[in-house]
């Protein structure tokens, strides 16, 4: 039985290896409050891209919580949230003028089978700003703080943003519409089903890569 004493989980690590990431603020606070925060965050990420030679092939910052697509090619996504979480942190507490913990705890990192759901998280991510009870865009295009806009070309992609294994799985010469196309769709039923769950999945994929894994 496990109780508040015990260790927690070891995270599966390993090279290459494929994670949608997520977390939130305390009592589910803003950790967003205007641009200079959005972009201390993205300054993060390209560190974290330098550093860590980590892959990061989306991402969707909302006010409260913020959504990552990451590749570890060198089995260090603990690394990686660390330094994320942390100078993060001391980056929003300068710009605030405050000190302490800003997010609730412990990352969520659910392990991906890439190959079968890259481009289905892809659109699950890019789709958070209008697929709230309360979106905070009618038009998706409008949404600045996410890769989306950079995945339809309507801004130029950071450095350190890789788009073109989604490109080359989605298979269509005309990659920015048809893209597109297919985040307007709306997510499938299965990763609707999957993350309306109140205890999400730590690993998501074939029935194969589940029992490799």
């Amino acid at each position: 039985m496990y109780n508040k004493f015990m260790p927690r989980p070891q995270r599966i690590e390993y090279e290459n290896a494929f994670y949608h990431v997520m977390n939130r603020g305390r009592g589910r606070q803003f950790i967003f409050h205007d641009e200079k925060y959005y972009y201390a965050f993205l300054d993060t990420l390209k560190e974290v891209h330098i550093r860590f030679d980590c892959i990061i092939h989306a991402y969707c910052l909302m006010g409260n919580h913020y959504h990552l697509l990451i590749e570890t090619p060198h089995a260090n996504l603990s690394r990686i949230m660390r330094h994320i979480n942390g100078v993060y942190t001391q980056r929003y507490n300068r710009l605030k003028k405050t000190d302490g913990p800003l997010f609730r705890g412990r990352f969520k990192a659910i392990l991906v089978d890439k190959d079968e759901y890259i481009m289905q998280l892809a659109r699950y991510v890019h789709r958070n700003p209008i697929d709230m009870k309360k979106p905070l865009v009618e038009n998706l295009n409008l949404y600045p703080w996410s890769s989306y806009r950079a995945y339809i070309n309507k801004e130029k992609a950071p450095a350190w943003l890789y788009r073109e294994f989604t490109y080359d799985v989605l298979g269509h010469n005309s990659r920015y519409k048809a893209y597109e196309k297919f985040v307007l769709q709306g997510n499938d039923s299965e990763i609707e089903k999957i993350y309306s769950r109140s205890n999400l999945p730590g690993v998501i994929g074939a029935d194969e890569f589940k029992t490799w894994i």
